[in-house]
């Protein structure tokens, strides 16, 4: 939970969007609606004339109200009617069906010219690359040998300081020497993966689940233990409680908040009881956090981490969602098990990337980057509601869709009859590449269901997009 004094610094119009916002999407305010007008928001939250407009200002950028000169403003954003995915319902057995092949078809085909809503990276356009073009060109200019020797095995100084700073954003109280940098996230697993197993070792995860990670525990030798997981809510903690006790699970490994690809956040609750868990069984918890800065309510949700006393969970995160997919910034923290992965970071890469970590740094220390992830947030938002719509509109009726309160993934959920391995050979010939379900598990299952990114802007191209897969699908 947030302490009193961040709690105070909540703005207020963001307490009243936030409000309302919980009403137009639980279907309380229905499109057509009429909001009450500025004078009775400032009455009834006892603000003033501006912080009420910006209230709306804000609803207005998502997408959820409009305007209507002389008359006020109303709801325009549709409650999608369709169902939310199955409560996913793996089978118990290890599974080690490798899906590298449909992985590569699938990346192999990017491409300028095609609509790629299978990237799990948000478009150029929405980041701030001028900003960060200057941060790296002081670097290059003013760094020691200009960026060109080694960092300490540890990551840069200045670069720890400004994430442990961000980590009182969802509770944390990390320091510099708690964190150490790494080539993106995903490196931030491997070297803890590698530090904590062994070939032939078990590790459970949610399912489905990014594919990077099932990629990742085939070529180190491991098994993977797939559990049932909730679309809204994350892993089933019964499951996991169950697995722990019955299985030589050597590791745990969940993305905690908006996760990839269902777009599903475990509640604080949750995320105490998987904490308690661990420390009872004494075994370790990576927990992905890459997509927790991309919420859409008004307050980051914490992470295991926010709750980890005993060292037992290493926090794994970058950049790459929020700044810089190429500069491959990323950190984690190891917790107890620091020697270890310090060691596996020194043997297999010494150090990391000693520009892109200063630039980043310097981009955060001059306090862009808040303001940056407000305006990301918003676009998010909205591309989010436009992409579910259409998908309603477009799509088969029975379509089941994820909506997530944050980050850029939307899991859909077809008829049984349909293979999205087999669409994606049809829509990749009219230049539009999706995420089949089947890339997400090492298991014969999700055939019927296609993951898309909501990480580019909302144009009618996209809407053009979407209505032809719903085309092909029908």
């Amino acid at each position: 939970m947030r302490n009193p004094e961040q709690q105070r610094n909540t703005y207020l119009y963001e307490t009243i969007a936030g409000n309302l916002t919980h009403q137009i999407l639980s279907g309380v305010l229905i499109s057509g609606d009429k909001l009450p007008s500025i004078r009775e928001i400032c009455q009834q939250y006892k603000v003033s004339m501006s912080t009420a407009l910006q209230a709306y200002y804000l609803l207005e950028s998502k997408s959820l109200i409009r305007s209507v000169p002389k008359s006020g403003y109303y709801v325009c954003y549709i409650n999608p009617t369709n169902a939310l995915p199955n409560k996913s319902n793996p089978s118990l057995y290890l599974g080690n069906e490798d899906t590298s092949n449909i992985v590569s078809k699938v990346y192999d085909s990017i491409s300028s010219d095609h609509i790629m809503l299978s990237l799990g990276v948000p478009a150029a356009e929405l980041l701030p690359l001028s900003k960060l073009n200057k941060a790296f060109s002081h670097t290059l200019h003013h760094h020691a040998a200009h960026g060109s020797g080694y960092e300490h095995v540890m990551g840069n100084p200045k670069l720890r300081r400004q994430i442990a700073r961000l980590s009182a954003n969802w509770d944390g109280k990390l320091t510099e020497n708690d964190i150490m940098t790494t080539a993106g996230c995903t490196g931030a697993m491997l070297q803890a993966i590698i530090a904590l197993t062994k070939r032939g070792d078990t590790i459970a995860i949610e399912s489905p689940v990014y594919f990077g990670i099932l990629q990742l525990a085939l070529s180190l030798g491991l098994k993977v233990l797939e559990l049932p997981t909730h679309p809204e809510t994350g892993i089933e903690i019964d499951a996991l409680k169950i697995a722990l006790s019955k299985n030589k699970v050597k590791l745990c490994l969940l993305i905690s908040n908006f996760s990839n690809p269902m777009g599903g956040t475990i509640p604080s609750e949750n995320k105490k009881e998987i904490v308690r868990l661990i420390e009872h069984y004494q075994i370790p918890l990576i927990e992905n956090d890459m997509y927790g800065d991309l919420y859409f309510g008004t307050e980051r949700p914490e992470n295991c981490k926010t709750y980890d006393e005993s060292g037992l969970v290493l926090l794994c995160s970058s950049f790459s969602k929020t700044l810089a997919p190429g500069y491959r910034v990323g950190w984690l923290t190891p917790g107890k098990f620091a020697e270890q992965i310090r060691r596996v970071k020194f043997a297999t890469a010494i150090s990391s990337t000693t520009l892109t970590q200063e630039a980043v740094a310097c981009f955060l220390e001059k306090g862009r980057y808040e303001s940056h992830l407000k305006k990301l947030r918003i676009t998010l938002n909205n591309n989010c509601l436009n992409y579910m719509e259409a998908i309603s509109n477009y799509f088969p009726k029975g379509t089941k869709i994820s909506r997530p309160q944050g980050g850029f993934m939307l899991w859909v959920e077809l008829d049984p009859k349909i293979n999205t391995a087999g669409l994606y050979d049809k829509t990749i010939k009219m230049k539009i590449s999706i995420a089949p379900g089947r890339m997400f598990t090492l298991q014969n299952q999700y055939n019927n269901c296609l993951r898309l990114s909501y990480g580019l802007p909302w144009t009618n191209q996209i809407n053009n997009a979407i209505k032809t897969i719903g085309n092909l699908i029908r």
